[in-house]
């Protein structure tokens, strides 16, 4: 540690009682007379003033420790951000981004994973609990999949929320539809899977049911059900990699990567 020497114009009650106390000494160490300065430059320590040195790195290592913490917030925070900033624009990357987009996401991704203010999740239920908004996701929906579902003219893709019930171990995924046609038809497939917890950071899913409303709706799908239910089904397991009040990342057995948004008003789901 480098430690430069600063004579603050500050009055006492700015600083520590024990500072306060060093800077009284030093006052009193001014009227020392002449007549010691060869005494107190021949000590065996080799230095003269030596008191003022420990109380200058005690004073620096304080402004350290209790600016750290808001550093790191800050930091976090940063990441948050270019990563909100990053998905923009791209349809949860559901029908595929560029290879430096993905790069550039998963880069924060792994950052902010690397900084979980919530190292075991799973014994926090609390902070995973309530209603989600999917905001990206490494699953892709591309080619003849895309086209067999209607999905590059006939359907459209709009929301995706997540429901978790910790109190009855319950995960509700809804995916919401527009269909264009004569009238502008909407719609949504409901998933609902049971967890249990398998780690501190793992939890395994099993698939309970789904449904597709309106009626209208499901007809459009019925033909290419299956294929609709396999790229949304959440059977197997789900690592909770991040998560705070307003943000969750997760991973699952199929190498995907989710990032959600805490979400309040979702009361159509």
């Amino acid at each position: 540690m480098v430690t430069k020497l600063v004579h603050p114009s500050m009055t006492d009650s700015h600083v520590s009682p024990l500072i306060c106390r060093t800077m009284n000494v030093m006052k009193l160490q001014g009227f020392v007379s002449t007549r010691n300065h060869s005494r107190i430059n021949t000590s065996r320590f080799g230095e003269r003033a030596l008191w003022f040195r420990p109380i200058t790195i005690i004073r620096v290592a304080a402004e350290h420790n209790s600016g750290s913490g808001l550093v790191e917030y800050e930091t976090l925070a940063q990441r948050k951000r270019e990563l909100y900033h990053a998905v923009e624009g791209i349809n949860r990357g559901i029908f595929g981004i560029p290879s430096a987009k993905k790069s550039e996401i998963e880069s924060l991704v792994k950052q902010l994973e690397s900084q979980n203010p919530t190292p075991h999740p799973t014994l926090e239920l609390e902070k995973v609990a309530g209603c989600w908004k999917l905001v990206y996701s490494t699953i892709s929906i591309l080619g003849s999949k895309r086209t067999k579902l209607g999905l590059r003219d006939f359907i459209s893709l709009d929301d995706f929320f997540q429901t978790i019930d910790v109190s009855k171990s319950k995960a509700v995924n809804v995916i919401k539809f527009s269909a264009r046609g004569l009238s502008l038809l909407s719609g949504q497939l409901s998933i609902e899977a049971s967890f249990k917890i398998a780690s501190t950071t793992r939890v395994d899913i099993n698939f309970e049911n789904s449904m597709i409303t309106p009626d209208q709706l499901m007809k459009v799908f019925r033909k290419n059900y299956d294929l609709l239910l396999g790229i949304f089904n959440p059977k197997g397991w789900l690592e909770i990699t991040y998560v705070d009040d307003t943000m969750r990342i997760g991973r699952d057995d199929k190498g995907n990567i989710f990032v959600l948004q805490r979400f309040e008003d979702n009361n159509d789901s």
